[in-house]
């Protein structure tokens, strides 16, 4: 569906090119990753983007259940993206809705690449994805959680997939678009990719650019989810620094 831009009375960006949030047109929100979060899962990582809050765990690999989708030559890898009743600020219904199935397929078609799922015939991988409160770009935070939680789990992985999305609000390109910029902007790009191996996994756009700007924008979303990259392997290290010290303890 084509983005319309509302009027809105509060200015997102002005004339200096500083944000509503007080950003530059090219700040990403201040992001922290934590892994190693939830005990009973075989891998779990924990992102605040911005106000954006989101778990992710991942179980397998495992029996396939129900059995009949059982694959002969590879892995069935699945993603769940719900969204808490209390993450926005009207209560959503805990049903998931239309959109949250098929964010749970956009979700699931950007990391699968990054998966040997060759490797593991027979067998099933789930990731479940909580979003506890939501401030836009939630689609992104999900997978640059996921993909870290499959990490911890010891899947075997191409590289990890980092996700961030540009746009266009009140005239500028922008990155890493929070709520409002994504409701009242002219365009919103999601890009996922694996920026090791330089391979853009997911790339979406609602709203119009022009051809210029669509390149530039592109641009814009890759340098943040390098950026957003450096932060999946920090994290990472720190939980395998912290664990290498409880063992040796």
């Amino acid at each position: 569906m084509l983005k319309i831009p509302q009027k809105t009375s509060k200015k997102l960006i002005d004339k200096a090119g500083i944000r509503a949030d007080g950003r530059k047109p090219n700040e990403l929100r201040p992001t922290k990753i934590e892994v190693g979060v939830i005990e009973n899962a075989n891998g779990s990582a924990y992102i605040e983007q911005g106000k954006n809050k989101i778990l992710a765990g991942v179980y397998g690999p495992k029996e396939v259940h129900p059995r009949h989708l059982t694959m002969l030559d590879r892995m069935l890898f699945r993603c769940r993206y719900h969204m808490a009743p209390f993450s926005v600020d009207e209560r959503k219904s805990p049903a998931p809705s239309r959109r949250e199935h098929e964010l749970s397929k956009v979700i699931t078609w950007a990391i699968e690449p990054s998966i040997f799922v060759e490797r593991f015939p027979r067998t099933a991988v789930d990731v479940f994805i909580e979003v506890l409160q939501a401030n836009g770009g939630t689609r992104c935070a999900a997978i640059t959680a996921a993909s870290v939680a499959l990490a911890d789990a010891g899947i075997p992985m191409r590289d990890l997939v980092a996700a961030c999305a540009s746009g266009k609000v009140g005239g500028h390109l922008v990155l890493d678009l929070m709520d409002v910029e994504d409701k009242m902007g002219e365009a919103d790009l999601p890009v996922a990719m694996m920026p090791n191996l330089n391979a853009i996994t997911l790339l979406q756009m609602d709203g119009g650019l022009a051809m210029d700007e669509f390149e530039q924008a592109v641009n814009l979303a890759i340098t943040g989810c390098k950026q957003i990259y450096a932060l999946q392997k920090e994290a990472l290290k720190a939980r395998y620094v912290a664990v290498k010290k409880a063992v040796e303890e």
